[in-house]
């Protein structure tokens, strides 16, 4: 049998957050729990005693938690979690206010600062004031358009505290893209930075920020952050103000925390919006607080003295989760700008200076620093690093291979995925287990995670749908204007009756981990035999020539056919002996029935703003389908590649 590529030590097991949890659990149920499975499997055959235990382990802070824990639980859609309970996700962040670091900021090579815990709640009670004196309140929307800066978070932390509901988008979306958001829930107050800085540019947010507002009538003020200049011209915004001006009048005291159901609204978050306007995903103060509470202390191990960080944008849910680390106390590192400026080492040279303790990013990221030849392990001290975390796509087994090799050998690395739609995870890493290359450790605790098979029944060893059997505290609030959860059933309810079905094709293996082989709905079928995209690109992102792909498939001739498109490294063109050895690549490491029918070349894919290839988009672009919402996407100028392609 293979052996695992990191076992934890047990001086790291014995410290972990999720053994002390054990040793609650064990002593309040008298249990005799002793490892991961046996503990997953406690989380969800008694779902109300183990999230009654998160609650306790991380000590929420409520003015009650209720008597009952779950409501019609065997309903999905329709379980209510702690229908009873009264509390303020705000105030849960913000329980340290002391001098410690709450955030360590830096944009690209050009700022750096830090911002304490209490500085951070002196910020949130001023913007807490100015959005009060905006009548912002209860239930009342807040956009944010803004970088990953400290006062994104502060500003968040804010409308939360009041009792309003928190929506951002990241500044490089163009207006129409905001306004796709926007538009449909309306906020009355929007913040905005000056500009933002991109791979040594500096680009101006004022201009499209006035756009949105002309387009959007609900928006009647607009706070302004300063991030490149400090008295940027504000003519143009109806309402505007500098956000120092706005909170300059705060009093001083406490803040007066609004303390409100469970479910009651926090974020509105967005699906990626390639296939038509984007749906407004509602998620819920509680669910969100639990969820990340769970993720963070024990599944990712957060202590109050790490440092954490996520590569991530305001569009992304990884900064929601990101953000959600100050509730464990712990310092976050905020990064804004390109990962690779002012080189490839940019994250590591940031890592390396300030002690990070839990590196997140994309499964791209990692394979672009691969072929970027930098080697962290040889170049970077990284002592202080013990988890790395990766999501947004499959993490290919040769991205195991070159994290362990090159970045650093005793290090837990966390592959995760989930969602969007459950502002979290469904399967990630435990600090209890050891890591098998090319696979995530395992289902999340609490979720009842499983492979079934297109009848509905659950397998193992051979791919099928990833289901959710019961309900889950984060599962949405529902469907912005969905008042009869329509829409919000026929996403994840309609496949099979009441279980979640999350549209990932994915294999559970013997060790318990999971290998996602891509979206369900972009899975290749040639032949009636079906095959995930996350195969494909496993294979062909290994050779050096292949910057990256991206496959679909073709209906041609009454079936099926595969349809490989590569961008190729700089000066490199698509000849026969390319194309035989990509065929090669992928029919000596997969099967034959994976080789393409076409490889073609192409200049540029086009991806969405948080870096997710689009195939859908492609797929329809090849078969003369519109696609309905460019603006989700980062670069929309590369699908006019797809169009008016040359067959045979």
């Amino acid at each position: 049998m293979k052996e695992p590529l990191w076992r934890p030590s047990e001086a790291r097991r014995r410290n972990a957050n999720m053994r002390a949890f054990m040793e609650t659990v064990n002593a309040k149920w008298g249990l005799a729990i002793d490892d991961y499975q046996a503990l997953h499997r406690w989380s969800i055959t008694q779902r109300e005693d183990f999230w009654v235990s998160v609650w306790d382990f991380c000590e929420v802070i409520a003015d009650t938690r209720g008597e009952v824990v779950l409501e019609n639980g065997e309903a999905m859609p329709g379980a209510r979690w702690f229908p009873g309970a009264r509390l303020n996700f705000a105030e849960n962040l913000l329980r340290r206010r002391d001098d410690k670091p709450a955030f360590i900021f830096r944009g690209e090579d050009r700022v750096e600062r830090t911002m304490t815990y209490a500085q951070l709640y002196a910020l949130v009670r001023g913007l807490t004031y100015a959005l009060e004196e905006r009548g912002v309140s209860v239930g009342d929307r807040v956009g944010g358009y803004l970088p990953n800066l400290p006062e994104t978070i502060a500003a968040m932390l804010a409308a939360a505290s009041v009792g309003a509901v928190w929506s951002s988008c990241s500044p490089d979306f163009g207006v129409q893209g905001v306004v796709d958001r926007f538009g449909q829930i309306e906020p009355k107050v929007m913040f905005v930075a000056d500009a933002y800085y991109y791979n040594g540019k500096t680009l101006d947010c004022l201009e499209k920020a006035a756009g949105i507002q002309q387009a959007v009538p609900s928006i009647e003020h607009v706070l302004v952050v300063p991030y490149t200049r400090s008295h940027p011209d504000l003519a143009h915004l109806k309402g505007a103000m500098m956000v120092a001006d706005a909170v300059a009048e705060a009093p001083g005291g406490d803040i007066a925390f609004a303390r409100m159901d469970f479910n009651h609204p926090l974020y509105i978050m967005y699906s990626s919006g390639t296939t038509g306007v984007p749906k407004c995903i509602v998620h819920g103060a509680g669910g969100t607080l639990l969820k990340h509470l769970e993720e963070h202390r024990l599944q990712s191990d957060v202590k109050p003295d790490d440092r954490l960080f996520y590569f991530t944008t305001c569009g992304w849910m990884m900064w929601n989760w990101l953000a959600s680390g100050l509730a464990s106390e712990a310092t976050l590192l905020l990064y804004d700008g390109s990962p690779f400026y002012p080189g490839p080492a940019a994250l590591f040279d940031f890592a390396d200076q300030h002690g990070m303790t839990l590196f997140g990013t994309s499964a791209k990221y990692i394979d672009a620093v691969k072929k970027s030849g930098l080697r962290p392990k040889e170049t970077h001290d990284l002592s202080a690093l013990r988890a790395m975390l990766s999501t947004g796509s499959p993490l290919a087994p040769e991205s195991f291979d070159f994290v362990y090799g090159h970045v650093k050998s005793d290090l837990h690395l966390a592959s995760i995925a989930g969602g969007t739609d459950i502002i979290g995870c469904f399967v990630l890493g435990t600090p209890l287990q050891p890591v098998w290359r090319g696979e995530i450790q395992g289902p999340a605790l609490g979720m009842d995670v499983a492979v079934f098979d297109d009848r509905g029944n659950p397998v193992v060893g051979q791919k099928g749908e990833l289901v959710c059997r019961q309900a889950f505290p984060s599962m949405p609030v529902g469907f912005w204007n969905d008042p009869d959860d329509a829409r919000y059933r026929a996403a994840y309810f309609e496949r099979f009756e009441g279980v979640w079905c999350h549209g990932d094709y994915v294999e559970q293996t013997v060790n318990g981990g999971l290998v996602i082989h891509g979206r369900s709905d972009a899975v290749l079928n040639p032949g009636g035999v079906r095959i995930g995209t996350a195969e494909i690109y496993r294979q062909v992102e290994q050779l050096a020539e292949v910057v990256e792909g991206l496959v679909i498939g073709q209906q041609w001739e009454g079936d099926t056919r595969i349809v490989l498109f590569v961008r190729l490294a700089e000066g490199l063109a698509l000849d026969e002996a390319l194309d035989q050895k990509i065929r090669l690549q992928i029919r000596s490491n997969a099967t034959p029935r994976h080789v393409p029918a076409r490889i073609m070349q192409v200049a540029d894919i086009p991806r969405t703003k948080s870096g997710k290839i689009v195939e859908l988009a492609v797929r329809n672009i090849v078969h003369g389908e519109p696609v309905e919402n460019i603006e989700a996407l980062a670069n929309p100028e590369a699908l006019d590649l797809f169009k008016d392609l040359t067959w045979a």
